[in-house]
């Protein structure tokens, strides 16, 4: 079986936000949303520090949907919106969605948004892949790991345009697989592991090894 996961180097995040725009623009999400969000570690704020002046220190921490395997917002759905595909991946199928909010809840990530009015576009028209839903007033939407692209044998776009190269996408089940062999040799790590959520986004460096 095919289980679509990545892997993201925090060593080599220099938190640019190239990420987060890159997927603003390639599934067309309207101002004031993002799927991805590049966080400080060990601070509040969105591209704040850890640390006092002058022993001052910043690490950042891209985060999105982490496709969990055991996945608490697949379980709330109550009329079946958000799913696991047999890729790994776990989607939404927007006209389903009935925006009761509920997975937003259950998920632990904070990593979903919801479209409380009609979106907002600069410039005023779509934009990105032509094959990404467009998502309507009252739903909820979140990273897709690029479906439409990735479905054609293509990487997200997040890996893509990353300057750092600190992102790597690609298949947990197989062992041989790049994003494999880099969780099993530079000991790559999940978020909220002790949730038992088993995200298929991994870290490396997320504790301060490499």
């Amino acid at each position: 079986m095919t289980k679509l996961g990545m892997v993201i180097d925090l060593n080599r995040c220099v938190g640019c936000q190239t990420c987060a725009n890159a997927c603003k623009m390639q599934n067309n999400v309207p101002m004031g949303m993002l799927w991805n969000r590049v966080l400080t570690m060990d601070s509040e704020e969105m591209d704040g520090v850890s640390g006092i002046y002058p022993h001052v220190k910043k690490k950042y921490i891209p985060v999105s949907c982490q496709h969990c395997e055991n996945a608490p917002c697949v379980k709330v759905c109550p009329v079946g919106a958000t799913y696991k595909a047999e890729d790994g991946r776990v989607l939404i199928d927007y006209d389903r969605c009935i925006g009761c909010r509920y997975c937003m809840a259950a998920c632990p990530y904070n990593v979903r948004v919801f479209n409380w009015t009609e979106a907002v576009r600069h410039p005023g028209f779509n934009y990105g892949d032509s094959k990404v839903p467009v998502r309507k007033v009252g739903v909820v939407e979140k990273c897709s790991m690029c479906k439409e692209r990735t479905d054609e044998g293509l990487d997200p776009m997040c890996v893509v345009c990353c300057p750092a190269e600190a992102r790597t996408f690609g298949d947990l089940d197989d062992p041989n697989s790049k994003v494999s062999r880099l969780i099993r040799e530079q000991n790559g790590e999940q978020l909220l592991k002790e949730k038992g959520t088993k995200p298929q986004v991994y870290y490396l460096g997320l504790n301060g090894g490499n």
